[in-house]
């Protein structure tokens, strides 16, 4: 549903993109309401992942005020000032810990002080992007963007997958005046892939029979390619078993697309997945994100957006593949929260355009978004 203002708050209604709108309001400043949050559920209300956002937001801002009704169906959010600092937060179990930080990643810049965030909780699950692939394709969209790209680090010192979770990241990103505006046209070649193939309280060899798998498929188009295996046993492994596989390839423009499975445990305890099949199912991924191209992995096009739309006063392009769902939905909010629309433009290099798998060129003037919550020295 399209917003409305209403005694001059954002309204919405539903649970769909719930957290970028609080994101957007965050930015912003604009009070957002949000209701109708699944009434006609069996179980209406938030769920326990969506309040621990709203405590999360709380823990990196000062000022803000949040109301819930009783059934928590209604929520208003009234935004308070970007703070940072050194955090520690413990995500809920229903999502991974990529949920809660790529929404830190965006925010972050624009604090009053550097962020320092311990995070605990799911690192590798079948619904979120895994921290690998956040490392690997979402750090250098950030990196694009803001002064001191050299400070901003993402290390996984636990790993942890569903349904137990414990695992731990930590996340450092510097605060900035300004962000850059970029013209990012050329996605280039594909010149290697790299990867990660994770078993966490499982035999050592799954990881192996993944990384042959994936390989037997990309080796295929081309020949270098690393695949870094990584066991974790005793204290570095969480809770529960699991296996998984995150791969990533690198263009010769310096664009990172990934593409990664993970098998957990289901409800009977048992690992439904064999390693060949998910090993090859990642390649598959890999190479279907390839073929998207783009300058920019389709897991982080929102992130990418943001910045374009908060950078300097100037006009800021990237290509980019086919739009996904969430993105066009933020592309509306953008509009709704800062009044910023894209130039949207299909590309393609044949004659004949496959819309789902064209290019799209987009193009915006940033509106010199400045960080007024940050410490002057």
């Amino acid at each position: 549903m399209p917003g409305k203002l209403i005694n001059n708050v954002l309204t919405y209604e539903g649970c769909n993109y719930f957290r970028y709108r609080l994101l957007l309001a965050t930015l912003s400043g604009k009070p957002v309401r949000i209701t109708g949050i699944r009434t006609n559920d069996d179980n209406p209300g938030l769920r326990e992942y969506e309040i621990n956002f709203v405590r999360l937001m709380d823990k990196i801002t000062n000022g803000t005020r949040i109301e819930l009704n009783e059934t928590g169906t209604i929520i208003s959010y009234i935004p308070g000032l970007l703070v940072g600092g050194d955090l520690e937060h413990e995500c809920s179990l229903e999502r991974g810990i990529s949920y809660y930080l790529e929404a830190v990643m965006m925010l972050a810049p624009f604090c009053k002080k550097m962020i320092r965030l311990k995070i605990k909780g799911i690192t590798n699950n079948t619904l979120d992007p895994s921290i690998d692939r956040l490392k690997a394709s979402g750090i250098p969209v950030i990196k694009q963007f803001i002064v001191g790209d050299d400070d901003v680090e993402l290390n996984i010192s636990k790993r942890g997958v569903a349904p137990l979770g414990g695992g731990e990241v930590w996340f450092k990103c510097p605060v900035n005046r300004h962000l850059k505006s970029i013209q990012c046209q050329n996605c280039g070649m594909v010149k290697r892939v790299r990867g990660v193939a994770c078993s966490i309280r499982v035999s050592p060899a799954i990881a192996n029979r993944m990384v042959e798998s994936a390989k037997g498929c990309l080796l295929k188009f081309l020949p270098d390619i690393y695949i870094h295996t990584d066991q974790s046993r005793g204290s570095s492994s969480g809770k529960s078993p699991g296996f998984g596989i995150t791969l990533v390839a690198e263009t010769t423009t310096g664009v990172s697309l990934s593409g990664e499975a993970f098998s957990s445990l289901t409800e009977t305890g048992s690992l439904p997945c064999v390693p060949e099949d998910l090993g090859k199912k990642a390649a598959l991924y890999l190479l279907d994100e390839i073929y998207r191209s783009g300058c920019v992995d389709s897991a982080f096009q929102s992130m990418a957006t943001l910045f374009m739309a908060l950078g300097k006063k100037d006009i800021s392009k990237m290509t980019v593949g086919p739009l996904t769902q969430a993105a066009i939905q933020f592309l509306r909010d953008l509009r709704d929260f800062f009044g910023v629309v894209f130039k949207i433009d299909m590309l393609s290099s044949d004659e004949t355009i496959i819309e789902e798998r064209s290019l799209v060129l987009l193009t915006c003037v940033g509106i010199g978004y400045s960080n007024i919550n940050r410490r002057v020295m």
